[in-house]
């Protein structure tokens, strides 16, 4: 009999562990997670700081592929500080960040930024600039940033309403060769110059 019970205790564990990793229910708290990157990125990713993306509507794919770079230190990570909360001043990066998220915190996060409406920063742009970029964006980047990059489904992030000052900093990154590119898009990066680079970026920048 105690045979028998123990056998049934094994089974009934077991059983209880694979419910646990098919719900997720070891993940972290998501509301925990959220909170925390609401210290940079604002309330449901609408970031109102220049230099750190808005992160909400971007596709589930596109920012777990994003941390998963960032896990394997693939990405530049600079340094900042957390902007709000109890950990405000104190400095932090994308990598560390990362390291500690597991696959199904990955998965809770994106899901959530995924639902969540792209909220365009109202920012300063050159017109001029904005309408010479929309033609190099028509030239170079429409095939798989759509609508002048506005569509999350392309799995590429957001950039019409981006913060200027973040995609300056994200060309450069590209420039330099610090962050990898796609292959399709390296030849097409390559090709542009200083001024067609910040055309780009008023472009991406005039959309409200």
């Amino acid at each position: 009999m105690a045979q028998k019970t123990t056998r049934f205790a094994l089974l009934a564990g077991a059983g209880l562990f694979g419910l646990f990793l098919a719900t997720g229910a070891w993940a972290a708290d998501v509301n925990k997670l959220i909170e925390s990157c609401a210290n940079c990125h604002g309330k449901d990713g609408a970031s109102t700081e220049s230099d750190i993306p808005i992160i909400s509507g971007f596709s589930s794919q596109y920012i777990i592929d994003s941390m998963v770079t960032y896990k394997k230190k693939e990405r530049p990570c600079p340094e900042t500080k957390y902007r709000t909360g109890d950990k405000k001043g104190q400095k932090i990066d994308m990598c560390q960040v990362a390291k500690d998220l597991s696959e199904a915190d990955v998965k809770q996060l994106a899901q959530h930024y995924a639902g969540k409406k792209f909220v365009r920063a109202q920012q300063k742009f050159d017109p001029a600039l904005a309408k010479k970029g929309k033609d190099v964006h028509a030239g170079q980047c429409e095939k798989c940033h759509s609508d002048g990059g506005s569509l999350a489904a392309d799995d590429a992030g957001i950039l019409a309403g981006q913060w200027m000052p973040y995609l300056e900093e994200t060309f450069k990154e590209y420039a330099t060769g610090k962050r990898p590119q796609p292959k399709k898009m390296k030849p097409k990066m390559d090709k542009l110059d200083k001024a067609q680079t910040e055309a780009l970026i008023h472009y991406y920048g005039s959309f409200k």
